[in-house]
């Protein structure tokens, strides 16, 4: 038997918490050292650069999470599918949607590239660009879009190295693709000088080359997973299997694009440039914790699609609940010195003290329900992980759409820009609130049919 076919098997009769810590453990290392060069990223544009560049960084966001939205679309969906049709064990079809996801990843990395590019400096002033932060904006923005197909196509195989029963080969994958962009940042940026298109550089390289170690990985005619003849060609049925799954992720992704071009412009109207730079020194900082979780997150998945596929529904909960339990000790953490250390936090990022005050006060505001959000997300990660489609996008967009957008409009209104920063926590508490009564309501169901079984 193949390694790959008893890493599959595997997740239907390991203890549950085992397993949990086997698979979330590597996504959690790989995910926290991703945090870390995003963090040594953004500092050392902020202090070599200037605390213009840090906005101009920020005016990207929107597009990083368009980018994502369509990256997500595919590389979760396709890793779903294949955790699920393993737990069925359908290895055929298993091995086609990996073909599929290689053949998707390609077609709308290029079609994204070349749009944008189009069309770059129009898209970037409807994010919120001054004539102070576009040049910034736009020389990161060309350098990570010419590099976009190679975007998409590792952090898609990365998720189906998951799926297919090698966490650990994710996490390396990952790890070298953060160890190589510090190492030219540290030379693009701070050496050669070359400001935020030498960090761009940095990322694009480091990606592409471990694109092609994961490419080599799937060669391997040993493993149930593997590249091979007959397998490319798009078939409908699995391309619609795969965009069933990740609609969810995408229009999460296309929901906090939104956001940002929103929030961006909020805070350029009441606050000014330097407000957008707080909000991306705020937005760093939270993504700093929140990667943890979607560690935990991306080790769930697998043993969840696969005991869902295989109708093991009390090893499915019990997998949900531990990581749970782990997201929310994560962001309490991070809540924690989110609280006692804002000035310290926002130093890394800038010496200028004017963005530093903003900063500091945009951090605890921001961070202020934070410990919350930990479960909301695994919630709505484990609908997405056994095909609840419709479940997955209310719960996606609830929390931003249908909550902070309109909050973000009306406290502004009497709050000022004070009242932009309430408008998260806030959405964050009642977007928990929604999401337990939902899953409770799903775990009778699926109690119910585990009794049955």
């Amino acid at each position: 038997m193949s390694d790959n076919k008893q890493a599959a098997l595997a997740l239907g009769t390991k203890p549950v918490g085992q397993l949990l810590w086997q698979y979330a453990l590597p996504a959690i290392v790989a995910m926290s050292a991703s945090s870390l060069y995003n963090i040594i990223d953004r500092a050392m544009i902020g202090q070599i650069v200037g605390p213009e560049a840090i906005a101009g960084l920020g005016i990207t966001f929107p597009f990083m999470n368009l980018s994502a939205a369509f990256g997500a679309a595919v590389g979760v969906g396709s890793s779903a599918s294949i955790s699920v049709k393993l737990g069925q064990k359908d290895y055929p079809t298993a091995q086609n949607l990996l073909g599929n996801t290689l053949t998707l990843n390609l077609i709308i990395g290029f079609s994204f590239m070349v749009i944008c590019l189009l069309f770059l400096d129009p898209i970037l002033y409807f994010f919120g660009a001054s004539e102070v932060t576009l040049p910034y904006a736009r020389e990161f923005m060309t350098v990570i879009l010419l590099g976009n197909v190679m975007t998409h196509m590792y952090f898609g195989m990365n998720a189906v190295l998951r799926a297919a029963g090698k966490p650990k080969h994710a996490m390396y994958s990952v790890l070298f693709t953060v160890g190589m962009n510090i190492l030219l940042v540290l030379a693009f940026v701070w050496w050669f000088r070359w400001g935020i298109r030498g960090a761009a550089l940095a990322t694009v390289t480091s990606q592409t080359i471990a694109m092609c170690w994961q490419l080599w990985l799937f060669s391997n005619k040993n493993e149930i997973l593997h590249l091979k003849r007959g397998i490319y060609k798009l078939k409908k049925r699995l391309v619609s299997n795969i965009i069933a799954i990740g609609i969810s992720p995408f229009l999460m992704n296309v929901t906090s694009c939104v956001i940002v071009i929103f929030m961006n412009n909020q805070f350029v109207r009441y606050g000014g440039d330097m407000a957008v730079g707080a909000y991306s020194i705020a937005n760093s900082v939270v993504m700093m914790f929140f990667m943890f979780v979607m560690g935990v997150c991306q080790g769930m998945q697998p043993i969840v699609g696969y005991n869902y596929g295989a109708e093991k529904y009390d090893r499915m909960l019990r997998c949900l609940f531990m990581a749970i339990g782990c997201a929310t000790t994560i962001l309490l953490v991070g809540w924690i010195l989110s609280m006692l250390f804002p000035r310290e936090i926002a130093r890394i990022f800038t010496t200028d003290e004017t963005l530093i005050e903003l900063s500091a006060t945009g951090i605890k505001l921001d961070m202020l329900v934070f410990f919350v959000v930990g479960a909301q997300a695994t919630i709505t990660h484990f609908f997405q992980s056994i095909g609840k489609v419709k479940v997955s996008i209310f719960l996606s967009l609830s929390r931003q759409l249908f909550l902070l957008l309109p909050m973000a409009y009306v406290f502004p209104l009497i709050w000022g820009l004070d009242g932009v920063w309430y408008s998260m926590p806030a959405s964050d508490f009642l977007s928990f609130a929604m999401t337990i009564p939902m899953l409770m309501w799903y775990m009778k169901k699926f109690k119910a049919a585990n009794a049955n079984n």
